[in-house]
């Protein structure tokens, strides 16, 4: 089974939440528009001022996705 990798956006400040909210539907119009077959985005709230809009990929796909995309992190994605 292929590992999974979640790319991570981190917003911060008093609109952090809104922010994150936001960038996870340019997230779904990526994936739509290059009809990708990822099922899995989300943004959390990490804090008052820290919030981070995700998105999970197969680790084969990763790098492309990184350096279209250019999340500011990334994690081995556990479900």
């Amino acid at each position: 089974m292929m590992r999974k990798i979640k790319l991570i956006w981190d917003f911060r400040g008093m609109a952090a939440s809104k922010t994150a909210e936001h960038h996870e539907i340019h997230l779904k119009e990526y994936i739509q528009n290059e009809k990708l077959s990822i099922d899995i985005t989300g943004w959390s709230s990490i804090s008052e001022m820290h919030a981070i809009a995700y998105m999970v990929v197969e680790e084969k796909d990763m790098i492309l996705i990184r350096d279209t995309l250019k999340p500011h992190r990334g994690e081995v994605y556990n479900s």
